[in-house]
């Protein structure tokens, strides 16, 4: 069991836990919410044993390994496969020692303790992984230094996944992810078999992947048992229960007070007025919950309503080289009312797609129709880093209106959530999610016609999520969203476009069919990664494309039969020792299981090689 008693922690003088406790048994899946900047991550870092605290205790039982996404994303020339495989560090040291030992005992009690932690399927299992996060067999064969930084942040993920560590800490882990890495994830976090403790503002993540919610408000630690929807509702029944509380026990010590004023005076009531006075110090102060309302997020209103379609697109490829475009044949029509969900995995084209509807990226070919005087806002996660970081919102809004009057410029910067002080307030003070707030502002600042927001949740909070999903709903022009947030999703998109295989289609189900038919892929293709490739695969590769990851698997699998060979060469070589089965019958008995594993294991490869070496053959 997680114990956490009494815990104070205190950050640059600031008093973020305090005396917060609460006991977290083995094998719960715990959310763990709360406003942005309470002391959620500090939290995770004091459990770690990284920060000191001031009082109390956190207990862990000794045996529990800890683990935790590394917040540096790996890098160098090793294959993904490589990297997740090292996470397991008693299977990477027991494999480095069984190439080097020469004792037959320590040989035994390897390779039983290798058949007990299943070591030999650790590939399939970190192949798995990948595979459910977003990497084909190919991907998972390539160096990781030709990743991007977002893409190996999800194999540093991958790794603490493969680890399976008895106590999982997870820090917002589906802000790198798209959607479909999101819906395998919440998959994945529903069947962990351990303990396992995940900040998040995915309300769907919260109310699929875990069983209690842990919340951290204003110092406190409260479990809740149930999913996030089940703890807003315990919440909100406390809030007033809290709140009826407070103003009962308000009203009696203003009636305790009003004795005690008129009577301390009195030689005759004095004893009656000190008894009053003592009530009053026993008498326990209730805080009722305040309610901490977000601040609203709004949209302005297009000055004039378009005659549909907005946008029209015929026939278009588009890309960033003509010899490779990201999309071909694409053909469209965007209505002025719209709401439209992108879906696809990252990398197939959806940030492509809403430049070329931004006006930010030219087509190939086909035609391209905007209606006349058509204003577009356009958000997206890159734009945080070209905010100007010595400028405060009134300059960045002061730059939009530089002949207004005072009055109006900090009335609108006032209107985008920066009112008073905060408007004044450096960019680079400002959280992830007020400078998501900024930008939002002034990508819509003009009231356009249409708003295309690219993941605009990764810094948001639950309840700014809620708000931007309100101030969605309110607008009254078209909406093209990109985002990993199913919440979001089901409550503003009306339309699912697919962008896959070079094109965009419409998706006739709900997020539900969408969810069933992206575990279902992943799955299979999880299974099925040694088969042939199937034909839709086929027909979109060349031959030398498909022939370069059959070829590195052909030697994957020799590497491996040679190695497994090495093995069983040295436990024969025990095997054969005289006497041992008279002198030493149980590791006698344990050699004998360390081999029958290892002929299993081999029997595996020489199955991966044929295949492989079948495919690589009819490629040719």
């Amino acid at each position: 069991m997680l114990s956490i008693t009494e815990l104070s922690v205190r950050i640059a003088g600031r008093l973020l836990i305090d005396h917060g406790s609460a006991q977290i048994v083995p094998g719960a899946r715990v959310g763990f919410v709360g406003r942005n900047g309470v002391g959620k991550s500090t939290l995770f870092s004091a459990i770690r044993g990284e920060l000191p605290t001031e009082t109390g205790t956190i207990t862990i039982p000794p045996r529990w390994r800890v683990g935790s996404l590394a917040q540096e994303a790996p890098n160098g020339p090793e294959s993904l496969i490589e990297i997740v495989l090292r996470a397991d560090l008693e299977r990477d040291a027991l494999l480095r020692e069984a190439e080097t030992a020469h004792d037959p005992h320590r040989i035994a009690d390897i390779h039983t303790r290798l058949v007990d932690i299943d070591a030999h399927s650790a590939p399939a299992r970190a192949a798995a992984i990948l595979n459910g996060l977003g990497f084909s067999t190919a991907d998972q064969a390539r160096a990781c230094q030709e990743f991007s930084g977002g893409w190996r942040m999800r194999v540093a993920l991958a790794a603490t996944l493969f680890a399976a560590p008895d106590l999982l800490l997870l820090d917002e882990p589906t802000n790198y992810l798209d959607l479909e890495g999101t819906l395998w994830l919440e998959d994945h976090l529903a069947n962990y078999p351990r303990t396992v403790i995940v900040i998040s503002h995915d309300r769907d993540l919260l109310d699929t992947s875990v069983d209690q919610i842990l919340h951290l408000d204003r110092g406190k630690l409260t479990l809740y048992k149930g999913t996030y929807s089940s703890f807003e509702e315990q919440r909100a029944t406390r809030e007033m229960l809290d709140a009826k509380h407070a103003k009962r026990q308000a009203d009696e010590r203003k009636r305790l007070q009003a004795f005690v004023d008129r009577f301390k005076a009195k030689a005759s009531k004095a004893r009656q007025a000190q008894s009053r006075v003592k009530m009053l110090e026993r008498m326990k102060p209730v805080t009722a919950l305040v309610t901490q309302d977000v601040r609203e997020i709004s949209f302005p209103v297009p000055e004039k309503m378009l005659s549909p379609p907005i946008i029209a697109v015929d026939d278009v490829t588009v890309g960033y080289d003509r010899k490779k475009p990201v999309l071909n044949r694409v053909t469209l029509r965007i209505d002025g009312d719209d709401r439209i969900a992108l879906l696809g995995s990252n990398g197939n084209g959806k940030s492509t797609l809403v430049k070329l509807l931004a006006n930010r990226l030219p087509p190939f070919a086909g035609n391209v129709t905007r209606a006349e005087k058509l204003a577009v806002g356009y958000f997206a996660q890159h734009q945080l880093d070209e905010l100007d970081v010595d400028a405060s919102p009134y300059d960045h809004i002061r730059r939009l209106m530089p002949d207004a009057p005072e009055t109006k410029v900090r009335g609108r910067t006032g209107a985008i959530g920066f009112s008073g002080k905060a408007g004044d307030t450096p960019v680079q003070n400002l959280s992830g999610g007020e400078k998501a707030r900024l930008l939002l502002g002034l990508a819509t600042f003009f009231g356009p016609n249409m708003i295309i927001l690219d993941e605009p949740t990764n810094h948001l909070d639950i309840d700014s999520r809620a708000a931007l999903a309100e101030a969605i709903n309110e607008f009254p022009g078209a909406v093209i969203m990109v985002s990993h947030d199913r919440y979001l999703i089901e409550a503003c998109a009306d339309q699912l476009w697919v962008v896959a295989d070079h094109k965009v289609t419409s998706f006739e189900g709900d997020l539900d069919d969408y969810r069933r038919m992206v575990l279902s892929a992943r799955g299979m293709r999880a299974s099925s990664r040694d088969r042939q490739v199937d034909a839709s695969e086929k027909s979109q590769r060349s031959k030398p494309e498909k022939r370069t990851p059959l070829k590195q698997k052909i030697s994957e699998a020799e590497t491996e039969i040679e190695r497994i060979n090495g093995i069983i060469a040295k436990i024969d070589a025990a095997l054969a020792l005289p006497d041992l089965f008279t002198r030493d019958p149980k590791q006698a008995g344990q050699l004998s299981k360390a081999r029958t594993a290892a002929e299993r294991a081999l029997q595996r490869a020489e199955e991966a090689w044929l295949a492989a070496s079948s495919q690589y053959e009819e490629t040719g």
